[in-house]
């Protein structure tokens, strides 16, 4: 049997937030405010399973994807939770409200819902409240989370791999000498800035403190920007004094090369390697400051291990033409549809356009080879684990396979993997080539829409 919230619910003072502002005879006076009611975690948990209530997770995303942020005791999110966090309505954007109305829609924020935001800092739930109030819900209410997950038989969600992708407010302990949660006490912790071109590039206009600067070109050499050979990126490592037993986070303004070289820096065999959530913007935005110091790495003449440490992460052509076709094996493709099904390259370098026989449509972005919508919020971080998977088994890809992710050269499909690590699927590599290294060897491709 449904049940449904008590008519009467305590209204709480901390939840007051102004949606209308409605007229006075007092020229100073302020609008008048809006209550929003609060629930107990009883009521809560009554209702976690009433079509008619949506619970709402509105904080950051790092906080729903498992980390303990703000004081919280346990971290991820209420299990059947759905996300909107308060930071995206911060973001500045073209076609912001357009995306946000799609994430509302998506996630079954309706106006004819119970909608109940939950936070754990008194902040983000009334400002994603304020902003469904202003577009006409009704019934809205709060919550806070720390009273949840202070009960350790209430069940809290945490995605598997949660801490590969690290929040600012992490790198900042790291930065000041703490050892936050998922980290080793008095291991060597270095960051690197990750993005292509010299350091006048993009480095010298800000990067996280402390940050060397790993230039794409050097593991992946033009004109052809493939994959370097071992011997090349092992250099890499040593010159810029990286060894196996490194804790080593990557950020970068542009997330697909900080994703590519942290790809990279796994092949190598460096042990733990994170990535800051939604890049150099998620640090500024959560009020830190870039350096524009040029810091220096000091070389070392011994990566400590085997190299490369992990070569079974990266597919290259040959493996690929063995494992295709197999029942237990999907290459999947993150390019946009247009690319999938050969109606542009998505490349002013290359001209080639098609796709690999067998390659199963897998997602990436709305507009050209840069974009990676269906797989970021609108403020770049990563998107809801649940929806991804989702997504790839609407297509038909069985997530219980064994997964190869490709896009045009790799960059995309990088990033990719990661999130899928984050969602706990572990049996996955990149075929690096891509489409461009598949192509220029002049073997078999196909184009137009597949036949299923």
């Amino acid at each position: 049997m449904k049940r449904t919230f008590l008519k009467i619910i305590a209204i709480s003072v901390a939840s007051m937030l102004a949606v209308t502002g409605c007229s006075s005879n007092a020229p100073d006076a302020e609008p008048e405010k809006t209550l929003y009611k609060t629930v107990s975690t009883e009521e809560l948990n009554g209702n976690l399973d009433d079509e008619n209530w949506v619970i709402v997770d509105a904080r950051d995303n790092n906080a729903f994807n498992g980390w303990a942020l703000d004081g919280v005791s346990r971290g991820g999110h209420i299990e059947g939770a759905v996300d909107f966090s308060a930071n995206w309505l911060l973001v500045e954007k073209e076609g912001k409200e357009e995306m946000l109305q799609e994430a509302l829609e998506t996630k079954g924020i309706l106006p004819d819902k119970n909608v109940v935001l939950y936070d754990a800092n008194s902040a983000d739930s009334l400002a994603v409240a304020d902003y469904l109030s202003a577009k006409g819900y009704e019934n809205i209410y709060t919550y806070d989370v720390k009273e949840w997950a202070a009960d350790e038989n209430k069940p809290m969600v945490q995605f598997p791999g949660y801490e590969l992708l690290v929040p600012a407010s992490i790198v900042k302990d790291l930065i000041d000498g703490d050892t936050p949660e998922t980290f080793t006490e008095g291991k060597t912790v270095k960051m690197i800035e990750a993005s292509w071109g010299e350091e006048k590039e993009s480095y010298a206009n800000g990067h996280i403190p402390g940050a060397i600067h790993i230039n794409t070109d050097s593991i992946e050499p033009p004109p052809s920007w493939m994959l370097a050979e071992d011997e090349t990126l092992l250099n890499v490592m040593l010159e810029n004094g990286i060894s196996k037993n490194d804790t080593v986070v990557v950020s970068g303004g542009a997330q697909m090369a900080a994703y590519r070289v942290a790809l990279v820096l796994r092949y190598a065999g460096v042990e733990d390697v994170r990535v800051l959530n939604g890049g150099a913007a998620a640090w500024t935005s959560a009020g830190y400051e870039l350096e524009t110091t040029s810091n220096k790495p000091v070389s070392i003449t011994d990566f400590g291990g085997d190299f490369p440490g992990n070569p079974d992460i990266i597919d290259t052509i040959d493996e690929l033409q063995q494992m295709l076709p197999s029942e237990t094996f999907t290459l999947v493709d993150n390019r946009t549809w247009d690319e999938y099904i050969g109606k542009t390259s998505g490349y002013s370098y290359h001209d080639k356009m098609g796709r690999i026989p067998g390659a199963v449509f897998g997602y990436a972005g709305k507009s050209d080879s840069n974009s990676l919508d269906y797989f970021r919020n609108i403020d770049d971080t990563m998107r809801n684990a649940d929806e991804i998977i989702a997504m790839w088994q609407g297509e038909g890809i069985n997530t219980q396979n064994h997964l190869s992710f490709m896009c045009g050269s790799g960059w995309r499909a990088a990033e990719v993997l990661y999130y899928a690590n984050v969602a706990g699927l572990n049996d996955v590599s990149l075929y690096s080539d891509g489409w461009i290294g598949w192509s220029n060897a002049d073997l078999a491709s196909e184009t137009g829409e597949p036949v299923k």
